[in-house]
């Protein structure tokens, strides 16, 4: 069962006892990320992220590391677009110890300057694998062409130029006006006692309210982009405006999402891989934001054989949007994302990271009864109108990295 609780400074705790395990998984949840920066904070969150492990008032970077390692427990964090976590599990024998670590980490952080100068130079590295990664480079691309105006469209681990002018009281100060008891969720999944609970709530009752910072606004622009790299597939992101975070269809989207591109008998597996094996790779994905969404698809092909993965992918697309699914592709779709849920549920961590999106995101946590419900009840017709809705050929974005073709090919194949 999952509970919460809301500390007088806004704090929230949502937690969720397991007596069956012996591990606990906890979550330190922020809404914040590289969508709330301005342009000259470009990278802060994620570089916030990196320094938290660079030492405290009480631990240096290698205490941290061998006092989780002392215990068996595991540490990390991640910086998305509109969400920073910083997470651990470990046995429940060991749980306040996880806590002191982590609020160490976000109450203590030293913030040195050779620490920050390192550290930038380990997110230049970071920068230059992301380049060296066209699976990523032809999204990201393509994301700041269609959010040109909008911290969304820029990427998470900022700019050499911007994280150039990132100093220790930069970092701080943004630190201080996002870091606020308002954004924060601690999600917790496992083995625990009241007791922890109460340790936990002692913990974080001191942190000051803050003030709720808004991030910008995003409007979709289609947009046309080409990158030329020495590299021998190419890769290519077709991108449509989708649904944001809140939308009550997005269990559809999901399921449609699968049907189309999610797995080996999807549609577009079976028809650019297995009947004319045009590629290796190809499936389709969506993504959700508070007041934007995407929906798209992408494959890593040779430049011989990619103006037909074109057509065909887009004769997949209007097809859907035309016709909808089949009963077959609805059951077999719903069964997949169902028992991926039922399973992650054997996992405390699966399970705190459900606790703390929902929560951050949302504002409640669904049971699973409620999700699976949630599938249950999406019909063809729904699938119909949610394929219509995010399958909109006409504001269709394209990006393409690799030994690109010249632009006239790929608009004629994309009948752009």
């Amino acid at each position: 069962m999952t509970e919460k609780t809301i500390l007088p400074n806004g704090v929230r705790i949502i937690h969720e006892h397991i007596p069956h395990v012996r591990s606990v998984s906890i979550g330190l949840w922020l809404g914040v990320g590289s969508r709330y920066e301005r342009l000259e904070e470009g990278g802060a969150s994620h570089y916030i992220e990196h320094l938290l492990f660079k030492g405290t008032k009480h631990r240096t970077a290698a205490e941290l590391a061998e006092d989780m390692d002392q215990i068996g427990g595991q540490i990390n964090a991640f910086t998305t677009k509109e969400c920073t976590c910083f997470y651990g599990r470990v046995l429940d024998t060991h749980i306040r110890t996880a806590v002191d670590l982590l609020a160490d980490m976000l109450f203590h952080s030293n913030f040195h300057e050779a620490d920050i100068r390192g550290e930038r130079s380990v997110i230049y590295e970071e920068i230059d694998m992301y380049e060296d990664t066209p699976e990523d480079l032809v999204s990201e691309q393509l994301m700041a062409a269609i959010f040109p105006d909008s911290a969304l469209g820029r990427p998470i681990l900022g700019t050499r130029e911007t994280l150039a002018g990132l100093d220790r009281n930069r970092l701080l100060e943004y630190m201080a006006a996002h870091y606020t008891p308002d954004r924060l969720v601690i999600a917790v999944s496992g083995s625990f006692t009241p007791a922890d609970l109460d340790y936990i709530q002692k913990t974080f009752s001191h942190m000051a309210p803050g003030v709720l910072a808004q991030s910008d606004g995003a409007a979709f622009t289609p947009a046309f982009v080409l990158r030329e790299k020495p590299i021998e597939q190419n890769h290519l992101c077709l991108l449509m405006p989708g649904l944001s975070r809140d939308s009550q269809d997005r269990y559809t989207a999901q399921l449609l999402s699968n049907i189309l591109g999610g797995g080996m008998s999807s549609r577009l597996f079976q028809t650019i891989r297995e009947q004319h094996a045009l590629c290796y790779s190809v499936y389709s994905f969506g993504a959700s934001y508070r007041d934007a969404g995407l929906f798209g698809v992408y494959t890593a092909l040779n430049q011989e054989t990619e103006e037909q993965a074109l057509r065909l992918i887009l004769e997949i697309l209007q097809d859907m949007r035309e016709n909808g699914v089949t009963d077959q592709e609805l059951d077999r779709a719903r069964e997949q994302v169902k028992s991926n849920v039922l399973m992650s549920l054997e996992s405390t961590s699966a399970r705190m990271n459900n606790l703390g999106k929902y929560e951050l995101y949302h504002g409640a946590v669904p049971t699973p009864e409620e999700i699976i419900a949630r599938y249950d009840g999406v019909s063809k017709a729904d699938i119909l109108t949610v394929a219509r809705q995010v399958i909109g050929l006409d504001q269709l974005a394209f990006s393409a990295v690799g030994q690109t073709a010249d632009e006239g090919r790929y608009r004629g194949a994309l009948g752009m």
